[in-house]
């Protein structure tokens, strides 16, 4: 690899480390956080909502400019919004002021992979393109993982929270400066005026339908469809895409050009594609459950869980480098495939036959190397297939668009299979002290089955019940909570089998479509005036 292309990319996958890192950093900190500031639990998850709906707007917005104004500028406006906003976390000295600064980290950090990914499909020759992505995936992927283990680290080593984002102001300035240096860019621009109006509907229609999502309650996930605050922001954010959907076909051959080329949404395997994005993000967002499985179901602590997640860690890594590696080998579709069936393989051992530590690095390890190859490299290359020059930016961004909406909705359906499971704790414990011939008061049972039922907190239940004096109800408690917690996590681990499984399928549809599009493609190479 030349060496004017070495240094951007290492750049960049600093860059895509430094800002996926952030949302999972944050996680460890969350209950010191709330303290400080004061606030309720409730209050302290927007510190996660408000960023993740941060990335969702900022993603179309610095695809579309970067196609605009060029990817260098870009890139370097991210990195400095990125570094102030985390600043201004630090030296928040109100939650109201904490929040508006991480929105502004959050528009900081969503455009940076959008445009390091847009960077190497526009710059790096054909048979380089799928390494080179791999590494900014592996990056992704990586650091959504380590994320709550190095913020818990940094938590601990100096026993404060603002060291959380301090730690973001040297990367970011250091970032900056070598930027300007080594990345060099001859970019055909587009000339075309910003659709500043389509950006702004397409703001209000995907935070709109965000929001709706964060308002779904895992455990009454009927009840709460149902519910105005879901179903009428839902309705609204729909409506408002179709309307901006109608909006940019209008503007397609005027000379402004459109947010995202209709054109490009009317192609099958581009809308097939996002699908495929959809669901590794998804995917995504169940691995972040994994921990919580090691201490809650296998029984190791809560500061040696944080070890036995080193192997996904890596796995991830070696998948995402495999990934990029067999994209140019093989093609994205053949990489997603093998991607699809060793994710399914992998998380299929959960519930099969996990029941110790090394069974679990088995499967994770297969997990990792699964949704890491999924990562970065045969979905940007699909996605761009047809979309020109001008739409690259756009492109990439719509197809993390899509990812990031997956991984905000798919951790309310998976932690609401662990927060119904132990509605059956009651039936369990009755079992399984009827199986040890134990009777005891219905007091005493209702006791134990409601101790699981407020929070969840599966820890302090844990820690309460091995206090019982009596062995023999002590192990028959505990075994209780051990089946109850195995039951949330096997409907957890199952649907993330569902999810790989139509990875898989989806991925050979789209093959099959770009088939027969490219049987069906002009002279000029063209599918249509894209």
């Amino acid at each position: 690899m030349q060496k004017e292309m070495k240094w951007p990319l290492l750049l960049f996958a600093v860059g895509v480390f430094m800002a996926a890192l952030d949302n999972g950093i944050i996680t460890s900190s969350l209950t010191t956080l709330n303290a400080s500031f004061g606030v309720s639990p409730t209050w302290g998850a927007w510190t996660i909502t408000l960023y993740t709906l941060g990335l969702a707007i900022s993603v179309p917005i610095a695809g579309k400019l970067s196609d605009r104004f060029g990817r260098k500028k870009l890139f370097l406006i991210e990195v400095a919004l990125f570094g102030i906003g985390s600043l201004l976390v630090a030296l928040s000295t109100s939650f109201t002021f904490f929040l508006i600064a991480r929105v502004i980290q959050a528009l900081g950090g969503g455009g940076i992979f959008i445009i390091a990914s847009s960077y190497v499909l526009s710059k790096f020759p054909a048979q380089r393109q799928g390494t080179a992505l791999g590494l900014l995936g592996g990056m992704n992927g990586i650091a959504a993982i380590l994320g709550p283990n190095i913020g818990a680290f940094i938590l601990d080593v100096t026993g404060n929270w603002h060291w959380l984002f301090l730690i973001n102001v040297p990367i970011a300035i250091l970032l900056f400066i070598a930027g300007i240096r080594y990345i060099h860019e001859e970019q055909e621009l587009s000339r075309a005026a910003v659709d500043w109006g389509g950006i702004a509907v397409l703001t209000v229609g995907v935070l709109s339908l965000m929001y709706s999502f964060s308002n779904l309650d895992g455990v009454n996930m009927l009840q709460s469809l149902a519910s105005p605050m879901f179903y009428s922001f839902f309705l609204v954010g729909i409506a408002v895409l179709v309307i901006f959907y109608f909006m940019e076909k209008r503007l397609e051959g005027s000379d402004r050009e459109p947010v995202v080329s209709t054109k490009l949404l009317g192609i099958a395997s581009f809308r097939w594609t996002l699908l495929i994005a959809f669901f590794s993000g998804a995917i995504l967002a169940s691995v972040i459950f994994i921990p919580g499985f090691v201490e809650q179901y296998l029984g190791v602590s809560s500061t040696a869980s944080g070890y036995w997640f080193t192997p996904l860690a890596l796995a991830s890594g070696i998948g995402a480098g495999g990934g990029g590696y067999l994209v140019d080998r093989k093609g994205p579709i053949w990489t997603l495939s093998v991607a699809g069936l060793l994710s399914a393989i992998g998380f299929l051992l959960f519930p099969l036959w996990v029941e110790h530590i090394w069974q679990f690095v088995i499967a994770s390890t297969l997990v990792g190397i699964g949704f890491g190859m999924m990562l970065g490299a045969p979905v940007n290359v699909l996605v761009t297939e047809q979309a020109g020059e001008h739409n690259k930016g756009i492109a990439v961004a719509t197809s993390s668009l899509f990812r990031q909406m997956a991984m905000a909705i798919a951790p309310t359906i998976f932690a609401g299979f662990l927060a119904r499971s132990f509605t059956n704790l009651g039936s369990n414990i009755q079992s399984g002290l009827a199986d040890r011939g134990i009777e005891v008061p219905p007091v005493a049972l209702e006791q134990y089955a409601s101790g699981g039922a407020s929070g969840n907190d599966v820890s302090s239940l844990l820690a309460g019940l091995s206090k019982i004096p009596d062995a023999n109800i002590r192990e028959a408690l505990l075994q209780a909570v051990h089946q109850t917690t195995g039951q949330g996590y096997n409907g957890l681990f199952w649907s993330a089998v569902i999810f790989s499984i139509l990875t898989l399928v989806v991925a050979l549809v789209t093959g099959r479509l770009r088939q027969k599009e490219k049987q069906q493609q002009k002279p000029d190479g063209s599918l249509g005036s894209i």
